[in-house]
């Protein structure tokens, strides 16, 4: 299937290690039917109107992800994967000596750049979104503008209090406005 010129592009964070998991927690199933919540996250962001879906994931895992949740999306939607390497990095960058984690969300999103070509949003492939938050962004995505060069950009916020678990830490960042 060949994505839209003009649909948003969702690109799903998948490179994480799960060093606290102890494992890949973005392919183990949770739904009745073995689903992942990145399979969730992939349904809900086609029916509103979502044309590819970019997967950042490590090479060293490119097999497993491929083999427990490529091989079920690919044949519903435009799918991409993107490798989330330590180089390249930026002029006057150096990769710290003993570094082997993938670096952080900018990073994921800068791998992207050749493969994203329409307005995208960006989720972490082992959280929960919602229909909505998938409505609400592919609704926004179209009406962005670049004003005076500078481009906007959107966030889908939620309340903090909903977003904490019962069962352990979890780390959340706050956006002010």
């Amino acid at each position: 299937m060949a994505a839209s010129d003009t649909a948003p592009t969702l690109v799903v964070m998948a490179a994480g290690m799960g060093s606290r998991y102890g494992g890949l927690k973005q392919i183990d199933p949770v739904g009745p039917h073995g689903e992942s919540v990145i399979d969730y996250s992939v349904y809900d962001a086609r029916r509103a109107g979502v044309g590819q879906v970019v997967f950042v994931i490590r090479r060293d895992m490119e097999d497993d992800f491929r083999e427990h949740i490529g091989r079920r999306i690919e044949g519903q939607i435009d799918t991409a994967y993107v490798h989330q390497e330590l180089e390249p990095l930026p002029d006057g960058f150096v990769v710290p000596e003993g570094r082997n984690k993938p670096w952080g969300t900018a990073h994921a999103v800068a791998a992207c750049r050749n493969v994203v070509l329409t307005p995208f949003a960006v989720i972490n492939a082992d959280d929960f979104y919602g229909p909505s938050a998938f409505q609400v962004l592919c609704d926004h995505l179209p009406t962005l503008k670049e004003r005076e060069g500078l481009s906007e950009y959107c966030l889908v916020g939620y309340l903090l209090a909903n977003t904490l678990s019962e069962h352990g830490h979890v780390s959340r960042g706050v956006c002010d406005l």
